[in-house]
């Protein structure tokens, strides 16, 4: 038994490891050494004449494993010239030395499934490419379920698989034993096969990419490390080395363990939000009876553990309950020397191991390896440019799943880096969904603690990170947790889910989890009948809000330039608009409000506030008469809902607030209690009647007792956003991050009406949506009503769904809810015709109409209604007229 992996027996740093080569598999490695030496000439810091340094480049790489020379191949296969790579020790010494070797798409959305399937082709390709044995083997893997919650889930990922056009089955485990001859299948289910998963090795696949990006000219230097990277007016302007500095546009923060520390040394300091645990896999001497190459990978997530061929023995490693992490201070890859064995922490996913496959109990251990792998705050890489600094781009945080993803990741980011925006919607990856909130020491210790074992945790809708809380809060937090309220948390702000009445088991509640209906099904339910009959009122403080404001015109045409709306409205007036990318896709969605004639408030979904932020001030002239400032602490917002909204804030104002005297999408300044500059709002992100009030936060209590108080008796109650959710999908309203991002243009989701065609002002995307009118649309924003579905037996959607039409696969679901109007579950989503001979098919009104949709939930298919407008409305038509017709028969009685 050896004490680390480090030991005498593990292939020296000189010759770079290839500890999960499999040489019978991949045939004889003698051209290794030759091809390795190729790129090791490029320079090391301890040759005895280490070649120079460039003086300049046109982008700098930091970090030489699989991440980084990714980036450089797909930079490089895109044309770009002066690129240089740094490696602090020797090319993919560290994490990607220690990689289980693992390719798998069996990964939670679908971005990420298809950054590791473009992996899994490429690592195919890159032995013909570069004459480079990578020791990839098609072995397929088995993800195993022990509960039918588990088998649900994976069934959800099938479906949603088959829609990326990934192969995948769901079997019997009858048919596991065929597929594993090691599993023991008595306590099965069921499972999942995804026949494409393969096996590589990773240092090898490492150094593939690294002779393809030199042998079109990436320069590659180890033994150099990063000291800081030099800024100047917001701008990447060179990288200071111990050997030297070197000029650039770009730099890219590939570092891996350390790009928290390497961001923290800039000259302009750079969050990236990660943290380090120790990460445990077995090897095992060859088996009695050796364990073919091509056996299938087993994901065992229900007992924590992953076991694939190796050697003839098994590689077997898993994500524990109580993960150990550790501090990367400092930038030295001598760190990963030194992790030490730990059997006593490795006992339970031994044990775990030994249920699954029992004939493994009499098979000699080879050694215990000690990985350390990185971790994000929600379990999804950190991919993109910062937000505080022009041209650096970070790809790192790859939650234990670096290979996998690094092909599609480093794809992805070239191209971000070459076009302005990748070929795919990588917003749950963009690292500015992070702020500098996250970037505390100790918020990412405790969170990783959980982000790690949940990699393998079976998570329903609607879950929720328990560390890492309460970190922003409302000034209304207490006074609302005492009333009964439920919290979720988004960007790092505490929301209430719903409101827990009096008398209710508040620890059942919260730890009931399922697919099926679910337990707050009826307290959600009171709360939007409350907002439609009565009132309301939702905590919404959490919302982004900006002020803009200039001494002249400069705010009016700058927002007129980011906006797809007419900003030129008189002043109080509220508009909706979309801030358009060039190709006419949303990168936000908000309300703009004109306070007065050069000043105007923003007001952004909560998870925006950094990529709004970052969005505006690149497109700022550098005018020191425009002045953006994020104003989101400075308020409190309540929203309003319901009939008898305007009553409690007419008898608290003193003003009537009826439609005639406050029109629909008008702000007004007022006072309300004692409280003045209240900044009131006839909207309510739901398309019920009421008001959003902006309340200065040392108000904001005085206003909400006031409320409270008043509304009594018109049966005022406290609502959350499960109920917001409800309203705002069943009257067919899209919100950004959920049914919009950067791909979906105002045209695709029936917002034309938005859009100032008819005015003479240019704006980004305007050329885009031009030619799209002309052309017409070839994907569409639809609502669906599932009919024949059994609120209380059947599956409930959530979001993800394939949508059918006439049998055929034509769209997706983006978000779904129950409606308690229609009493039925309504879903959103887009839908396209299917190509005609390579040519997407422009969207009929017909073909919305006419089809047969059915909405797929985990392999069950439900028949549904297909809409281009709110199914509420036609309801509230019909009975308008039932009215009518009742009372013409009442007064001619």
């Amino acid at each position: 038994m050896h004490s680390c992996v480090w030991s005498s027996r593990a292939l020296s740093p000189a010759l770079l490891p290839r500890l999960f080569s499999d040489t019978r598999c991949c045939g004889p490695r003698l051209d290794r050494l030759v091809l390795w030496g190729s790129v090791r000439l490029l320079a090391t810091a301890q040759d005895s004449h280490p070649t120079p340094l460039p003086s300049q480049a046109r982008v700098v790489i930091c970090g030489g494993g699989i991440v980084g020379t990714s980036v450089a191949y797909h930079l490089a296969k895109l044309g770009w010239t002066e690129i240089v790579l740094l490696e602090q020790g020797r090319l993919g010494a560290g994490t990607t030395r220690l990689s289980a070797g693992i390719v798998s798409v069996a990964k939670p959305i679908a971005i990420e499934s298809q950054m590791a399937d473009y992996s899994n082709a490429l690592y195919e390709r890159l032995e013909e490419e570069t004459g480079v044995k990578t020791g990839f083997v098609r072995t397929g893997s088995l993800c195993l379920a022990q509960n039918q919650d588990r088998f649900i889930s994976l069934k959800r990922l099938a479906s949603r698989l088959k829609v990326l056009g990934i192969a995948c089955d769901v079997v019997k485990p009858k048919d596991v034993a065929k597929l594993h001859p090691l599993v023991n299948i008595h306590d099965l289910v069921g499972a999942l096969h995804l026949p494409r998963d393969a096996v590589v090795s990773a240092p090898d696949v490492n150094h593939a990419l690294a002779m393809a990006a030199v042998g079109h000219g990436v320069q590659i230097y180890e033994r150099t490390s990063v000291n800081h990277v030099l800024v100047e007016k917001g701008h990447v302007t060179g990288v200071e080395t111990e050997r030297g500095t070197i000029e650039c546009e770009y730099f890219v923060n590939c570092a891996g363990q350390w790009a928290y520390e390497l961001g923290q040394s800039s000259e302009v300091k750079v969050s990236v939000p990660l943290h380090g645990c120790e990460h445990f896999y077995l090897l095992t001497k060859p088996l009695q009876e050796p364990l073919p190459p091509n056996t299938p990978v087993v994901m065992d997530m229900d007992g924590r553990i992953y076991v694939r061929a190796w050697q003839g023995g098994v590689l077997s490693g898993g994500f524990e309950k109580n993960p150990k992490p550790i501090f990367t201070e400092g930038r030295n890859q001598l760190e990963i020397q030194n992790m030490q064995e730990d059997w006593d922490h490795f006992e339970p996913m031994l044990s775990a191991l030994l249920r699954r496959m029992p004939s493994l109990e009499s098979c000699e251990i080879h050694q215990l390896v000690n990985c350390p792998e990185s971790f994000t705050p929600d379990m999804r890489c950190l991919m993109g440019e910062t937000p505080g600094v022009h041209g650096y781009f970070v790809l790192a945080g790859m939650n234990s799943s670096g290979l996998s993803f690094a092909g599609g990741a480093g794809k992805y980011l070239a191209e971000w880096m070459t076009y302005g925006y990748p070929s795919a919607n990588v917003w749950p990856l963009d690292i500015k969904r992070f702020g500098n909130l996250q970037s505390s020491r100790t918020f990412l210790r405790h969170r990783v603690m959980e982000v790690m074992p949940l990699l393998y945790e079976l998570k329903v809708p609607r879950w929720d990170f328990q560390t890492g809380r309460q970190l922003r809060t409302s000034p209304l937090y207490d006074r609302l947790d005492t009333q009964g309220a439920r919290w979720m948390e988004k960007h790092g702000f505490e929301r209430a889910k719903y409101f827990v009445p009096a008398g209710k088991d508040l620890l059942a509640l919260d730890q009931s989890k399922t697919f099926y209906k679910p337990d707050w099904f009826d307290i959600v339910g009171a709360e939007v009948k409350c907002c439609k009959e009565a009132v309301c009122v939702i905590d919404m403080s959490s919302f982004t809000k900006f002020e803009l404001t200039s001494s002249g015109d400069q705010a009016l045409e700058l927002l007129q330039r980011l906006c797809a709306n007419d900003l030129d409205v008189p002043v109080g007036h509220i508009v909706h608009t979309g801030m358009l990318n060039e190709r006419g896709g949303y990168e936000n969605d908000c309300s703009v409000v004109r306070l007065s004639k050069n000043s105007f408030f923003i007001i952004s979904p909560t998870d925006q506030q950094v990529h709004c932020w970052s969005w505006i001030k690149r497109h700022m002239p550098s005018d020191t008469q425009l002045h953006l400032e994020d104003v989101s602490w400075k308020f409190t917002a309540l929203n309003l809902i319901g009939p008898r909204a305007m009553d409690v804030l007419s008898e608290l104002s003193y003003v009537s607030m009826t439609p005639e005297h406050f029109p629909s999408l008008f702000c007004k300044e007022m006072s309300v209690g004692y409280a003045n500059g209240i900044r009131v709002m006839s909207m309510t992100h739901t398309g019920e009647p009421g008001f959003m009030l902006y309340i200065p936060i040392e108000y904001a209590l005085h206003v909400y007792n006031e409320v409270m108080a008043v509304g009594q008796k018109y049966g005022i109650r406290n609502a959350g956003y499960y109920a917001l959710r409800s309203l705002r999908i069943e009257k067919f309203f899209a919100f950004w991050g959920q049914d919009l991002e950067s791909f979906t243009t105002p045209l695709e989701c029936g917002r034309e009406f938005r859009v100032k065609f008819d005015k003479h002002t240019d704006f980004l995307g305007r050329a885009a949506l031009l030619q799209q009118r002309q052309e017409g649309v070839t994907r569409r924003f639809i609502m669906l009503v599932l009919e024949d579905h059994d609120t209380e037996l059947d599956l409930w959607p959530w979001w993800g769904e394939p949508i059918y039409r006439n049998r055929e696969l034509v769209g997706v679901t983006t978000s779904s809810a129950y409606s308690y109007t229609l009493e039925r579950h309504v879903c959103l989503g887009f839908v396209s015709p299917p190509s005609l001979d390579g040519t997407p098919a422009v969207v009929t009104p017909d073909f919305i109409n006419r089809g047969d949709y059915e909405v797929d939930i985990a392999g069950q298919r439900y028949p549904a209604k297909a809409k281009l407008y709110p199914f509420s409305s036609l309801f509230a038509q019909q009975r308008r007229r039932k009215d009518d017709m009742e009372l013409s028969n009442f007064q001619g009685k």
